[in-house]
This record gives structure tokens, C-alpha cells and sequence, in this order.
């Protein structure tokens, strides 16, 4: 046995531990909307003392989480905006939601290839067939819209032939506006302190943000295609 082979094993074994802790230790329920709402002062406080250690730390559970594809990455963002603003928040995000994935990708394409390849074999097809007519835009059409949950777009990105250094930069451009809207919906619910909050203008904004951007995104790329294809025409 070689020693990459081995130094594979020893990855693949605390990935499974890592998970496997996940899900024993009920880790899950300190990712909850509800547990950070009760934290909040308690956080904001810790933040207000240390500001680059609890944004460390952030970071750490971040990258834990999306890298092992594991949920809780969209309240992580919504903790985001309520702990650090939208600004901090949005910037903080961005990078590590990014190297997550490119981390989870590097994980799927190096160490997990086989179990993805027989888990996912069917949708690498289509996803195969959209880089091949479109190169990185359609990952960058894959992250503006949400056609495929965000663990699947880096599981099966891995078994694609597309560069780790171009995958995480048309990640890092594509997410970013789904980012900003995602961190400052966080903002806005850290304002509420009663359920007549939940009327605010700031928080009703925030969502019909969430759930227009798609529509309008989809929209506006296919705009694009059409225009595009019709100048090749």
C-alpha cells in the first residue's frame, strides 16, 4: 500500500468521523434559526470583546460545514448579517462559503469520486453536456440559480475536468449576489424582538428579495443566451 493510498484512507476516515460526530452529538441544533436568535446577545457580545477570534472561529465552522456538505450552511448566512452586519457579514461569507465549496469539490473529485460518480452518475450527464457547450458560465448559471442544492453543484463539479482556481472564482463571482441578499435577510431578523417585527418593511423587503432573485435572475440569463446565440446566428 502506497502512501497516497494510505494518506487517502486516513482523509476518508475522519471525514466519516467528522460527519459521524455531526450527527451523534446533535451538532445540527446549534445550526438552527432558533438557537441563534437565543444566542444573539450572547454572540454579540463575544463579537463586541473579539472581533477577529469570533470571526475565526465563524470561518472554521463554516468551511467544517460546507466542506462535509453538512446543513446549516444557509443559517451560518443568516447568523451572518445578525452578527456582523451586512457589509463585514457579506465579505466573511462570500470567501468562506467559496473556499467550502471548493474544498467540498476538491474533496469529491480527489477522495469521494467513486461514491459520487455511482450517487450522482446520472446528473453529471447534463451537467457535462451544459460545460461542454457553455465552459464556466453554466457554473456561474448553476450559482446564480438554485436549479441544484449548493452540496450537489460541489459534489458533482468534483468528477468534472474544470480547475479547482476556475471553479472557485466563478463561484466566488456567482454566489455573491445571492450572498448579499441571504446576509442581509440575517441583518433584518436580528432586528426582531416581537412578532409584530416580522411586519417590519426592512425584514418583508429581504424576502421578497429572496424570492425574486431567481425569477429575475433566470430571466435576465435567458435574455442573454438568446442574445448571444443570435449574434452567432
Amino acid at each position: 500500500m502506497n502512501f497516497n493510498h494510505t494518506k487517502k484512507i486516513i482523509i476518508v476516515l475522519v471525514v466519516i468521523g467528522l460527519i459521524i460526530a455531526f450527527r451523534v452529538f446533535h451538532l445540527g441544533e446549534y445550526l438552527t434559526l432558533a438557537y441563534v436568535k437565543e444566542s444573539q446577545k450572547h454572540f454579540t457580545m463575544l463579537y463586541e470583546e473579539n472581533r477577529a477570534l469570533v470571526i475565526s472561529v465563524y470561518i472554521a465552522i463554516y468551511l467544517l460545514v460546507t466542506s462535509l456538505s453538512l446543513p446549516g450552511a444557509a443559517v451560518l448566512g443568516l447568523a451572518a448579517g445578525s452578527l456582523f452586519g451586512l457589509l463585514t457579514g457579506t465579505i466573511v461569507v462570500s470567501f468562506a462559503s467559496t473556499i467550502g465549496a471548493t474544498l467540498a469539490c476538491a474533496v469529491s473529485r480527489f477522495i469521494l469520486r467513486d461514491w459520487v460518480q455511482k450517487k450522482f452518475g446520472d446528473r453529471l450527464k447534463m451537467v457535462n453536456e451544459g460545460i461542454e457547450k457553455e465552459g464556466a458560465f453554466y457554473l456561474f448559471t448553476l450559482r446564480l440559480i438554485p436549479v441544484f442544492p449548493f452540496w450537489l453543484i460541489n459534489m458533482i463539479m468534483g468528477l468534472t475536468k474544470m480547475p479547482l482556481k476556475t471553479y472557485y472564482w466563478v463561484s466566488q463571482i456567482g454566489m455573491l449576489p445571492g450572498t448579499i441578499i441571504f446576509v442581509n435577510a440575517g441583518k433584518e431578523l436580528s432586528k426582531i424582538d416581537s412578532p409584530s417585527g416580522i411586519l417590519s418593511p426592512g425584514l418583508i423587503f429581504s424576502f421578497v428579495l429572496l424570492g425574486l432573485f431567481p425569477i429575475t435572475t433566470k430571466k435576465i440569463l435567458a435574455f442573454y443566451k438568446q442574445r448571444r446565440k443570435n449574434k452567432v446566428v
